[in-house]
């Protein structure tokens, strides 16, 4: 543990009339060994302004002073002052003093009479006359008028005594050496006092240096003793300025006055200063169970909103995929698909809700996320829910997410519902024209409120999510049958995308198969192009109607690499196994069931490999997968014509 600094002498500065100030310097030979005592012969606002001269200077610790003086230095000062007392022993000692000047003795004291005195006048055999002052003004008026009523004795502080020399009569000083040595004591203790609270809100202002978020401090009067520049920020103040000044002045929506008062504390209140939202936590110091003081600490509203988005990517990250398409990877030139690509282009940058329709294998989800990287939110979440594939009562706890106990076998603390995990970025409902009327209620309050209430629970949680929904059913039609909401219909159907089948889109069919058929191949380990696989199947490739789109066609592509991957090269033996496992392909109207290795094989294809081998027949029978006579036989049946 660090040791603690040695502690300095003390510097003091003792204010008052000469009369007092007198006294006290024999006192203070008593204190040279702890302190350092400055005597200044002031008072009223001479005094106020000499102590606010040593205060601003910092060259005084503490203040010392008697009666009026005292008062209006505690009143004006941040400084502690140190008040010397009159105490009944004083005013004994003086009364035994001022017996034998005179019988009759007057006292005037600061503040209040002394209501003890009526029996000392008794014991002591004297009259006594007592007035009370607050202002020179009252102590002048009361000395005079004891004055006109005879009294020539007057025991009072040193403005009565003063009072009394400068009349010719005689003044008595009410206060003792004791008074004056108790006051000396008193202001060194409250020095140690301020010099132990100096280290500790140095220290504290050091902690709050290393903060980021705005913090001040204040001590159980609501006095400022730390802040750190983020909070110099939000006040448009400087901390020297701040320091030892009461918050309630300086900014009186952060005050800590009601925070000390109930000694309740404050959590996660949202006050708006100069146009920014802020998130205010109030709460108390305390040391050795003792409230010394209060807190407040601001959190900028934006900051939490982007931490909380990150903590929600990172979290789904591990669970769900982010989007990984984007428009240049979406391969297809035709007409039909250039201008669903470019529509959705546009409706990427727009914000609003999109409704994507097509039939199954479109490529649905890959348009999302595409429109998703494409749109201001593609540095924020992108997830992504089958509706049709989620049970019902699972799928309203996966959309909106579930409290502690909300039902049997719930998660320990709750559930995050993928509405809440998509903050600030998107989420893509697809197969929505099969989700349950109950929740497709729940889902318009969310587009229409923009907040969730999670299963279980009461507290609306806020979001911002742009819902990109998709559907191969006719939503209208469910519409009139009443199996999906009206008003849910027109909150989707804001934008809305249409993607053609792969059937309108034939010019596209050959470029997607050779990409699919490429990658799969090059998974297998196979060199066999795909170009030369693919030659010829092209008539077949366009004249199937694909029903399954294009998920069908990669499927078909995978199982093409699957059977000529063990065989390492092209052979009429491969084809003819191909017949077998994409029986879709060969039931067309020319070669019904036949395999590409015999009649099967078009006359396009033939002159298509004739083309690309040069004339070469027997390179182009192997490219086809067909002995050299069975391409002769086509040939000389005139299917085709070989070049030259």
């Amino acid at each position: 543990m660090m040791a603690s600094p040695p502690l300095r002498k003390i510097r003091l500065c003792f204010l008052s009339y000469a009369n007092l100030s007198r006294m006290a310097m024999e006192v203070a030979a008593e204190f040279e060994a702890v302190a350092e005592i400055e005597f200044v012969d002031r008072a009223f606002d001479d005094a106020v302004a000499q102590a606010r001269e040593r205060e601003q200077a910092k060259a005084v610790d503490a203040f010392v002073s008697a009666g009026s003086n005292a008062a209006l230095l505690k009143a004006a000062l941040g400084a502690p002052v140190a008040t010397i007392k009159v105490t009944g022993y004083d005013i004994l000692v003086a009364l035994r003093a001022a017996r034998q000047l005179d019988r009759r003795v007057a006292i005037i004291t600061y503040g209040d009479t002394i209501a003890e005195l009526d029996a000392a006048r008794a014991l002591l055999d004297i009259e006594i006359a007592q007035r009370a002052y607050r202002t020179l003004q009252d102590a002048r008026i009361a000395f005079d008028e004891l004055v006109a009523q005879g009294f020539r004795v007057f025991i009072g502080s040193s403005i009565v005594v003063e009072l009394a020399e400068a009349a010719g009569l005689r003044g008595i000083l009410a206060y003792s050496p004791a008074s004056v040595r108790q006051g000396f004591q008193d202001a060194v203790e409250l020095a140690r006092a301020a010099q132990r609270d100096a280290a500790r809100y140095d220290q504290l202002n050091g902690v709050l240096h290393n903060l980021q978020e705005a913090v001040l401090a204040v001590d159980v009067n609501g006095v400022v003793i730390a802040l750190n520049t983020p909070m110099e920020r939000v006040l448009g103040q400087l901390r020297a300025t701040v320091m030892g000044q009461r918050l309630d002045e300086v900014h009186p929506l952060l005050s800590l006055t009601d925070t000390l008062a109930s000694r309740a504390e404050e959590r996660q209140r949202v006050t708006q200063i100069d146009r920014r939202e802020w998130l205010v936590n109030r709460t108390l110091m305390r040391e050795r169970g003792e409230v010394v003081g209060a807190m407040v600490t601001l959190y900028d509203a934006t900051t939490i909103e982007q931490a909380d988005t990150a903590l929600r990517t990172q979290r789904r990250s591990r669970q769900h995929p982010s989007a990984r398409w984007h428009f240049d990877q979406l391969q297809g030139d035709s007409v039909a698909f250039e201008r669903a690509r470019a529509s959705a282009r546009r409706f990427a940058t727009s914000g609003k809700t999109i409704l994507i329709t097509g039939e199954s294998g479109t490529g649905k989800e890959l348009f999302a996320q595409a429109v998703h990287n494409a749109s201001a939110r593609s540095d924020r979440p992108f997830l992504a829910i089958n509706c049709a594939a989620v049970p019902e009562t699972l799928l309203e706890s996966e959309l909106f997410g579930y409290e502690e106990g909300a039902f049997s076998g719930s998660r320990k603390g709750g559930k995050v519902g993928l509405l809440e995990a998509a903050h600030t970025g998107t989420l893509f409902l697809d197969e929505i024209g099969d989700m349950p009327v109950l929740l497709q209620t729940r889902l318009l309050r969310v587009l229409q409120e923009r907040e969730v209430v999670r299963v279980g629970g009461v507290m609306p949680v806020p979001v911002d999510v742009r819902v990109i929904a998709a559907t191969n059913q006719p939503l209208d039609e469910l519409v009139q049958s009443r199996r999906f909401r009206a008003d849910l219909y027109y909150r989707l159907n804001i934008l809305r995308l249409r993607l053609p089948p792969l059937r309108d889109r034939a010019a596209d069919v050959q470029a997607l198969a050779h990409a699919f058929v490429a990658r799969s191949l090059r998974e297998l380990g196979c060199r066999i192009p795909a170009q030369e696989l693919l030659a010829p199947l092209a008539a077949r490739l366009q004249a199937y109607r694909w029903p399954g789109n294009v998920r069908e066609l990669e499927n078909v592509c995978e199982r093409m690499a699957v059977v000529f991957a063990d065989r390492k090269q092209l052979s009429a033996a491969g084809y003819e196994d191909l017949a077998a496992d994409c029986p879709e392909l060969f039931v067309t109207a020319e070669g019904a069931g036949t395999a590409p290795g015999s009649a099967g094989v078009s006359a396009q294809a033939i002159a298509d490999a004739l083309a690309a081998c040069n004339g070469s027949r027997a390179e182009a029978a192997r490219r086809l997968g067909i002995s050299r006579s069975t391409l002769w036989r086509r040939l000389k049946e005139g299917e085709a014509q070989a070049p030259g």
